[in-house]
This record gives C-alpha cells, sequence and structure tokens, in this order.
C-alpha cells in the first residue's frame, strides 16, 4: 500500500454503518480496525460503541461521510429509475419481436398490474405538483 491509509472506515450497513478508526502505526505495521461507533442514516444518530468518547474531530468525519452517503445513495436510487426505464423500453422491444405465447402468458398480468399502479402514481403525482404551481 503505497498510500497513507484514512483515518476512519466505515463499513456500510443497512441504513448506516459502523465506523472504525484505522491505526497502522503498532510495531508489525498491521491493520488494526478500532470500532468507535455506529451510525444510523435514517434518524441520524450517531452511538459511540462500548463506553468510548468520540472526539470532536471523529463526529466531524463521521458527519461528513453521512452527508457524502446521503448524495451518493440519492444518485444510486436516480441511476435505478432510469435504468428502470431502460428496462422498460428493453421489455417493450421483448413483448414485439421475441416473446414467445407461454411466455407472454407467464408475465403480462403481472406486468399491466404493475405498469397501471405506476401510471395511477405518476399522473396523481403530476396532478398534485400542477395545483400546487
Amino acid at each position: 500500500m503505497a498510500e497513507k491509509l484514512p483515518e476512519y472506515y466505515f463499513r456500510v450497513r443497512d441504513n448506516g454503518a459502523f465506523v472504525f478508526r484505522l491505526d497502522t502505526e503498532n510495531r508489525q505495521r498491521r491493520i488494526e480496525m478500532d470500532q468507535i461507533a455506529v451510525v444510523n442514516m435514517r434518524n441520524g444518530e450517531i452511538k459511540p460503541h462500548g463506553d468510548r468518547t468520540l472526539s470532536t474531530a471523529d463526529i466531524e468525519a463521521i458527519k461528513n461521510w453521512m452527508v457524502e452517503r446521503a448524495q451518493t445513495l440519492a444518485h444510486r436510487e436516480i441511476d435505478d429509475i432510469f435504468r428502470a426505464i431502460d428496462y422498460l423500453n428493453s421489455t417493450t422491444h421483448w413483448v414485439q419481436s421475441r416473446a414467445t405465447d407461454e411466455q407472454l402468458e407467464a408475465v403480462t398480468d403481472n406486468l399491466l398490474l404493475a405498469m397501471h399502479d405506476l401510471r395511477s402514481t405518476l399522473v396523481r403525482k403530476k396532478a398534485d405538483r400542477l395545483m400546487k404551481g
């Protein structure tokens, strides 16, 4: 490892992370990971691990990570939606050009219900936005 390791490591989990302080300044030059906190992204809570007290630098680093993580998740969410649009287009092409009668029988009702639900929700949300503006 030519580059210096970061001071903190965040082990991502659902709705947050476990926060570790990294240490390579030991006799064996091994990477030691010392858990210092647990982060809950849903409610913004930062809990020190065990009976630890977090320093101002610890809290600042964790809060910075939380901001960056929220941005990453927001980007991924909208990217997933754009991928869904592409997938719907691919599905349309498959239905039109390659699907067998048996395959269509297996998926048509579920696709129609899902598309009806999506369309109804999109139309309602669009109407709500138009009424506000």
